[in-house]
């Protein structure tokens, strides 16, 4: 192994560390909506038109043509989540979650090996999901503290982190490429002692306030970009599920004991150099929260938390289109804007548990500019908004039905800031940029 590799193994191995131990989010139902900044910058698409290393991320058929270029982001990411209620067992009046801020890095590093082919490696997180809600005493259970009874604060928090090493070939106008992925994720739960009693629980004492429980588990991205002429390339790109060892310390929580892998997904995009300098993109996602059990399972199912079909947060698939454009200005200036919306996984007969995982956000809007701060060196720049959206339902108790009215809300803000920098001499000058 040459020094240059182990070199990068170890900064990709500390990457996964600071990616695992980082901030947990929430988008497209718990997944981000893109992991480069420029990705960040342009809604979410560029499935059809790669330009820097986290390309691996998205579309892995992209080493083929990005060269030999390193790009680091760091994400300052802020979700507000809250519930309003007038509840029967639940905390009533309205609730805001704490911990609003959180770091979330990436990193990608690509290399050609020919003319027609390249590899490439990046550690990055993009899913997750945190609520922190404070001390409280709740008046529906005679003043026993906590949103559903169980302790002083009440919440979750799931942080998930993947590093990939991928290999792409063209064959003339067609590029394709396969990226293996290695997984971990943390979770832990607290403030749900209610719950964690042979009456809700196949394994009480697995349930909450067990501290992290870690898995590890992987899976597989692939995808394909096709020059369809010299302005129009289309792009596919899919992941399998990541098939994840189980949290052991809650198997009393989530369906299957413990069970909780993380969702495939597959993506179709198109991009269009409208001129030389200015390109449209457009992509559709679509996430499978239906195949995990302990994410689709309907909170009311009649069966114990942790049970082979046990009640989960009934999360349904989430569709997404992605719109970005990107204009490089002058050879040093690129401008980049985008938006998109996704559908909303979380039905109104399952607000009550997903006061834990308020998901619901639909809209981002981008923006975000790359600038050269030297021929090889461009500092990346990115900022999303994402408006308040809510979710409204009753709480649904056992044994008693009905409670009463719940509304989840969640907006969003995230900066984003990164460097590329491409190695060797810089690319000569030309009306592309």
């Amino acid at each position: 192994m040459t020094n240059a590799s182990r070199r990068m193994l170890r900064v990709s191995a500390c990457a996964l560390l600071i990616a695992a131990a980082g901030g947990a989010s929430a988008t497209e139902g718990y997944f981000l909506e893109g992991v480069s900044p420029r990705e960040k910058a342009i809604g979410g698409a560029g499935t059809a038109d790669s330009r820097d290393a986290l390309t691996i991320a998205n579309n892995p058929a992209g080493l083929a043509s990005v060269g030999h270029q390193m790009t680091i982001g760091l994400s300052a990411f802020s979700p507000r989540r809250e519930y309003t209620g007038a509840t029967f067992f639940v905390a009533p009046g309205t609730v805001k979650s704490d911990q609003n801020w959180f770091a979330v890095p990436s990193f990608g590093y690509s290399m050609p090996i020919d003319a027609t082919s390249g590899w490439g490696v990046a550690v990055y997180g993009n899913g997750g999901m945190n609520t922190n809600y404070k001390v409280l005493a709740n008046p529906n259970c005679g003043g026993a503290p906590g949103v559903f009874c169980g302790g002083p604060k009440t919440g979750v928090n799931l942080n998930q982190a993947f590093v990939s090493v991928g290999y792409a070939k063209s064959f003339g106008n067609l590029s394709v490429g396969v990226a293996p992925v290695l997984a971990i994720q943390m979770f832990k739960a607290y403030g749900l002692g209610a719950f964690d009693n042979p009456l809700f629980s196949a394994f009480p004492g697995s349930v909450t306030d067990n501290g992290n429980s870690i898995s590890a588990g992987g899976g597989l991205r692939a995808g394909l970009q096709y020059r369809v002429s010299d302005t129009f390339r289309v792009g596919l790109s899919g992941a399998t599920p990541m098939w994840m060892g189980k949290f052991d310390k809650y198997k009393g929580l989530f369906a299957g004991a413990g069970s909780f892998d993380i969702p495939g997904n597959i993506t179709l995009g198109v991009a269009w150099d409208v001129l030389p300098t200015f390109t449209v993109m457009l992509d559709y996602k679509h996430i499978f929260y239906s195949g995990v059990k302990a994410i689709a399972n309907s909170s009311l199912n009649p069966a114990l938390f942790g049970s082979a079909n046990g009640p989960g947060f009934g999360w349904k698939d989430v569709s997404v289109i992605a719109l970005g454009a990107e204009w490089r200005a002058t050879r040093d200036l690129t401008l980049r804007a985008g938006y998109s919306h996704n559908t909303n996984p979380v039905r109104a007969r399952d607000v009550m548990l997903n006061i834990l995982a308020p998901g619901v956000v639909t809209d981002h809007f981008s923006a975000g500019l790359s600038y050269a701060l030297t021929p090889n060196a461009r500092i990346e720049v990115a900022a999303v908004y994402v408006p308040r959206h809510s979710v409204s339902g009753r709480e649904m108790i056992p044994f008693f039905g009905p409670g009463g009215p719940i509304k989840i809300s969640m907006s969003q803000f995230e900066g984003t800031v990164g460097l590329t920098y491409k190695f060797g001499a810089p690319a000569p000058v030309v009306a592309k940029y």
